[in-house]
């Protein structure tokens, strides 16, 4: 059976048996895939360090009808995230790119607009400010996989919302104006509204040596992260992780 390429992106790696390792990959080609790279613990001529998460690499596998997991042939890296200084923010940063793609995308469906996105913005957390990037994934992962809601409107009764004071909660869909708000709900600013209308018309390069300490859009990035949590119904634990630095 012929071998089949892609781009793909490492997600994560698992140790199965002695030598070999369960590996999840975002492939441009067919999307999510899992796979078992036979002794890859010690073939550094097929692998060598391209199995690390977030590495991108061209991918040589086969995938046979009926199997669930492909085998991985052989890797050729083409970025690697450990060509820079990985500060523990940024390791951090990265396990969050990777988290979403693996809990965020269903398995064999190709994206190229996601797939797109992710290159961008892996290239973009290079440097050591996380806060811009990881704020640019989840707001363009969230609209992505449709679970973004309108952001100029109040959910409850419609009302505009630019130029007024916008609400949201925890276990609501939306962002809600100050009449229709809930118990313990949290503000947005119109600030990281206007910012977020901005990262939907330029692209992550764009921003690039922008001044983004961790307090700037830290209420939109609460905003996408519950919004995601309630989607798919546990806890992201890189979020957390996050908050913590």
């Amino acid at each position: 059976m012929p071998l089949r390429e892609s781009e793909a992106i490492v997600l994560r790696t698992y140790p199965l048996r002695e030598s070999d390792l369960l590996v999840t990959l975002f492939t441009r080609l067919e999307g999510k895939v899992r796979g078992v790279a036979r002794a890859a613990k010690k073939s550094k001529r097929r692998f060598g360090g391209a199995l690390e998460p977030l590495t991108v690499v061209k991918l040589y596998y086969e995938d046979r009808e009926r199997q669930e997991l492909v085998r991985l042939d052989s890797c050729e890296v083409l970025e690697s995230p450990l060509a820079s200084t990985v500060s523990y923010p940024r390791a951090v940063a990265l396990g969050h790119v990777a988290e979403l793609l693996d809990e965020l995308l269903p398995d064999r469906e190709a994206n190229d607009a996601i797939f797109r996105l992710t290159i961008s913005v892996l290239a973009t957390l290079r440097e050591q400010n996380v806060w811009l990037p990881i704020t640019y994934f989840e707001l363009w992962m969230t609209r992505l996989v449709g679970f973004l809601p309108e952001l100029s409107e109040c959910m409850a009764c419609g009302r505009e919302l630019n130029g007024n004071r916008a609400y949201f909660h925890a276990l609501a869909d939306g962002l809600m104006c100050a009449e229709d708000k809930r118990l313990a709900s949290s503000e947005m600013s119109a600030e990281s509204r206007a910012l977020a209308a901005q990262m939907f018309r330029s692209p992550v390069e764009s921003f690039k040596g922008t001044q983004w300490p961790k307090s700037q859009a830290a209420d939109l990035r609460k905003f996408l992260v519950q919004t995601l949590q309630r989607h798919i119904e546990k806890k992201l634990v890189t979020a957390g992780m996050l908050e913590k630095i």
